[in-house]
């Protein structure tokens, strides 16, 4: 018996990527509204109601209003936005942090897919904090570089607007005042006490992303080090969406877009005793958004977590 899943906001970025990545699948049957009502309170309260997953590619106030439609309780919630990803009685979407993932996504009813730059932070600082490698107080510093695709359809039309402004052409630095939307999940699933100072990058580029955490000595527990990160990272991810392992060229570089198109993500870490450079490498619109909604999809029903997704 196929699966009826409603797809809320499947006119967007992440939205469009789902729906193509789900309409072709025998078990499932993929509703979404026409463009005539697709905003309509009305058919989108009907929609949410009658399906029994409902994925929302909506901005957080839209995932809120969605949220507060569904009157069925038999009703299942995968949110893609920030709305819920730190709100009491919804799972974190990450499921390679979960060692029964399979039993505990499978009862779940509401999911929070992560964000994009928050994946790569919370892939690499959380297993080494549940582990008592690295402190809680730690005070870490993160920059990520991301694909222009991660700022939705206007930033993409932005980028490839033929009058576009030189500067588009260089890394584009933002999140200035470090309040970024993804720092209250980073903080709160890693359970760090305090903020890490976060700088994330666009680059004209248009999907892919390299996240960067840096560890220095201080930031460890007392006889812990790189060889127990190493140790401890290569033991969680080994496949078959995340993965530790060397994802440099041979020559001493990291590129940030070899995951582009991919719903995967690469796990690393370089440096010495001093000081490490943990990675998280993957695609913005793949593990970072649209595939790891579909993963957790696939868990929630019972089927193997990487079908339909491009590995």
């Amino acid at each position: 018996m196929k699966t009826k899943v409603f797809i809320d906001g499947a006119q967007g970025t992440t939205g469009l990527r789902i729906q193509g990545r789900l309409e072709s699948r025998d078990d499932l049957l993929v509703a979404v509204l026409p463009d005539e009502v697709r905003k309509d309170p009305h058919a989108r309260k009907a929609a949410l109601n009658e399906c029994e997953i409902a994925i929302l590619c909506l901005p957080d106030a839209g995932s809120i209003e969605a949220v507060s439609f569904i009157e069925n309780d038999d009703v299942r919630v995968i949110d893609a936005s920030t709305a819920h990803r730190t709100a009491s009685g919804w799972l974190y979407g990450f499921p390679e942090l979960y060692a029964d993932c399979e039993e505990i996504f499978a009862s779940a009813k509401r999911v929070a897919v992560p964000g994009c730059h928050a994946s790569g932070f919370v892939a690499t600082v959380q297993p080494l904090v549940k582990a008592g490698i690295v402190n809680p107080n730690a005070e870490l510093k993160c920059f990520s570089i991301t694909g222009f695709s991660g700022g939705g359809k206007s930033m993409i039309a932005a980028y490839g607007a033929d009058n576009r402004p030189d500067e588009f052409a260089s890394p584009r630095q933002y999140g200035l005042a470090q309040a970024h939307k993804h720092l209250p999940e980073m903080v709160s699933v890693c359970g760090l006490e305090h903020k890490p100072a976060f700088s994330p990058i666009v680059c004209d580029f248009y999907s892919g992303m390299l996240v960067n955490t840096f560890l220095s000595q201080g930031d460890y527990a007392p006889s812990m080090g790189l060889d127990d990160a190493k140790e401890l990272l290569a033991s969680v991810y080994n496949g078959p969406i995340v993965a530790f392992g060397d994802i440099d060229d041979g020559n001493g570089y990291v590129a940030s877009n070899p995951m582009s198109g991919k719903d995967g993500m690469q796990v690393a870490i370089y440096g010495n005793e001093e000081n490490a450079t943990l990675m998280a490498r993957f695609d913005n619109l793949g593990k970072g958004a649209s595939g790891a909604a579909i993963q957790c999809l696939n868990l929630m029903i019972g089927a193997d977590m990487t079908r339909g997704l491009e590995l």
